[in-house]
């Protein structure tokens, strides 16, 4: 929510798409993020391509300035479609991939899925020498990476900050 507030200062009404199979707690995190930033928050669910085509129809509706997309399977499946509805409709966006924000979206923050995957394999390496996958710690995540569109920003009419731009692990031009 700061990101979207930071790419878009005057964004108060926020579209938080989400698979509703997933990422409660993210909501509820989201909705305290909202209030704090005085933005109000419509979440739409979406499982399908024809229900993220419906979801966007909402969000037009609504007059929605914003958009949070939660990182989820189907909505990395449908990037482009999403990517495009939301250029299509002039949305400012952050998702949670960065592969996101290379198909066209406008920011991607989240955990880097490389990193995830190399720690998935130390996992398996544990397991199959032995270790009780119950006695294993759960971690977090350590490394989150930023990917800023500067196309999609410009094409938004945005000008994003230089503090953020410096911030970003990639910058798309």
């Amino acid at each position: 929510m700061e990101l979207l507030k930071g790419v878009a200062p005057k964004v108060s009404r926020v579209a938080v798409l989400q698979n509703p199979n997933t990422h409660r707690d993210v909501l509820r995190q989201a909705e305290g993020a909202a209030r704090a930033l005085g933005a109000q928050l419509q979440i739409l669910e979406a499982r399908t391509p024809s229900e993220i085509e419906a979801a966007f129809a909402a969000m037009s509706s609504h007059r929605t300035d914003g958009i949070l997309v939660l990182r989820d399977a189907v909505f990395r499946a449908q990037r482009a479609q999403i990517t495009a509805l939301a250029a299509k409709n002039r949305l400012p966006a952050i998702y949670g991939l960065r592969e996101e924000a290379e198909a066209g979206g406008l920011v991607a923050y989240g955990a880097s899925v490389p990193q995830l995957y190399r720690r998935a394999a130390t996992y398996v390496d544990k397991i199959l020498k032995g270790a009780r996958p119950g006695d294993l710690p759960v971690e977090q995540p350590t490394k989150y990476e930023l990917v800023i569109n500067l196309k999609t920003a410009k094409a938004l009419g945005l000008t994003l900050p230089p503090s953020l731009l410096a911030r970003a692990d990639q910058v798309i031009e």
